[in-house]
C-alpha cells in the first residue's frame, strides 16, 4: 500500500552566490489538499503565495507546480480555463496573471517548486517555453517525483551550496519536460521511425555524394515533406544535420590520423581542399591546421607531459 508523502513546506533564502549561479530557488514543497471548498493551508504560506482563487495573483518568479493526484482548473493572461488532472504539469511565469485550485470533489496532492535567475529568463527569451501553453501532460512519472523530493531533501538540509545542485536538478527537470513535450508532438511512430532512419543513412554516408533528396528517395519520402519533417522533429534541416555530421567526422579525422588536410578534403567528398577549409573556416572559426595545432597541443597539456604526441604537432 502506497504511503501518501507529508505535507512539507519550504521557503528559502538567496545570497549574491546563489544568484551568480543563474538560477536559484524560492520555494518548494508538498501539500495533499482534501476533497472540501476551501484549500486548508492558504493561511500557512506567505502572503506573496496565497491567494483567492477568485482574485488569482501575479508572481515574480518561475513556479513549476505536479499535480500527482485529483483534478481541478487552471488559468491565466494568456491560458484559458483547462482542466488539470493527476499527471499534469504547470509552468508559472513571473509577472503573469494565473488562478488555479483543486475540484473539492477530488481535493488533489501538490508538489512545486519556485525558481528565478538570469539562466531561466533567457530559456525563456530562447521561446522554449510559452505563456500560451503552460500546461504539460507528462503523466504520472516516477522520475519526476524522484526530483521533487530531492530537491525538497537538499531544501530542508540547506548545507552549504544545496541552492547550487538543488538548482541544477531543476535546471535537469526543465530540460526533461521540455524533452517529453517535444517527443510527446510525435505521436506517428512510423514519422519518428523515418527520421531515425534517415539520420543513421546519412551518418553511414557521410563519405559519399548521397544528397538529403536522395535520403528521401531511399525512404519512399517525398523531398519536401521529408525536409519539413525532419526540421520539426530534429531542429534543423536534413542538409544541415549533414553538414554537421561531415564537420564532426572532419574534427575527428584532424585530431586522431596523420591525413593531410588534402585526404581529408576528398575522404568527404568536398571538391577541393580550399572548399573544405572554407566550410571548416566558417563552421569552427579557424582552419583545419590551426584546429588540428590547437587540438593536439591541448591533447599534449592534458596528459600532462610532453611525449611522443609532441612530433605529431
Amino acid at each position: 500500500m502506497d504511503v501518501k508523502p507529508k505535507n512539507r513546506f519550504n521557503y528559502l533564502t538567496v545570497n549574491d552566490k546563489d544568484v551568480d549561479w543563474g538560477l536559484y530557488l524560492t520555494t518548494c514543497g508538498f501539500q495533499s489538499i482534501p476533497p472540501s471548498a476551501v484549500n486548508p493551508f492558504l493561511s500557512i504560506h506567505p502572503s506573496v503565495y496565497s491567494f483567492n482563487p477568485k482574485r488569482g495573483r501575479v508572481l515574480d518568479e518561475f513556479q513549476l507546480l505536479f499535480i500527482i493526484n485529483g483534478t481541478g482548473t487552471f488559468e491565466s493572461s494568456h491560458c484559458p480555463p483547462t482542466d488539470i488532472s493527476a499527471g499534469n504539469v504547470i509552468l508559472l511565469f513571473p509577472g503573469e496573471w494565473h488562478s488555479y485550485c483543486s475540484n473539492a470533489e477530488t481535493g488533489w496532492d501538490e508538489y512545486w517548486v519556485g525558481f528565478d535567475g538570469l539562466n531561466m529568463r533567457n530559456i525563456m527569451r530562447s521561446s522554449f517555453f510559452s505563456l500560451t501553453k503552460p500546461v504539460f501532460k507528462i503523466g504520472i512519472d516516477d522520475e519526476f517525483i524522484s526530483y521533487y523530493k530531492a530537491v525538497i531533501n537538499y531544501a530542508e538540509q540547506e548545507a552549504v551550496g544545496y541552492q547550487q545542485v538543488a538548482s541544477s536538478i531543476v535546471r535537469h527537470m526543465l530540460g526533461l519536460l521540455y524533452y517529453k513535450n517535444q517527443n510527446s508532438l510525435f505521436s506517428d511512430r512510423d514519422v519518428v521511425e523515418k527520421i531515425n532512419q534517415a539520420r543513421v543513412i546519412i551518418r553511414e554516408n557521410i563519405n559519399t555524394h548521397l544528397s538529403p533528396a536522395e535520403v528521401a528517395e531511399r525512404l519512399g519520402l517525398g523531398y519536401s515533406w521529408f525536409r519539413k519533417a525532419f526540421k520539426k522533429y530534429a531542429g534543423i534541416s536534413p542538409a544541415q544535420f549533414q553538414l554537421q555530421i561531415r564537420l564532426q567526422r572532419a574534427k575527428e579525422l584532424l585530431l586522431n590520423t596523420n591525413l593531410s588536410v588534402s585526404e581529408i578534403a576528398y575522404e568527404l567528398t568536398f571538391d577541393t581542399p580550399g572548399q573544405f577549409s572554407t566550410f571548416f573556416r566558417q563552421k569552427a572559426g579557424m582552419t583545419p591546421k590551426e584546429f588540428r595545432r590547437t587540438g593536439r597541443a591541448q591533447a599534449v597539456l592534458d596528459k600532462g607531459y610532453v611525449g611522443d604526441d609532441a612530433a605529431l604537432l
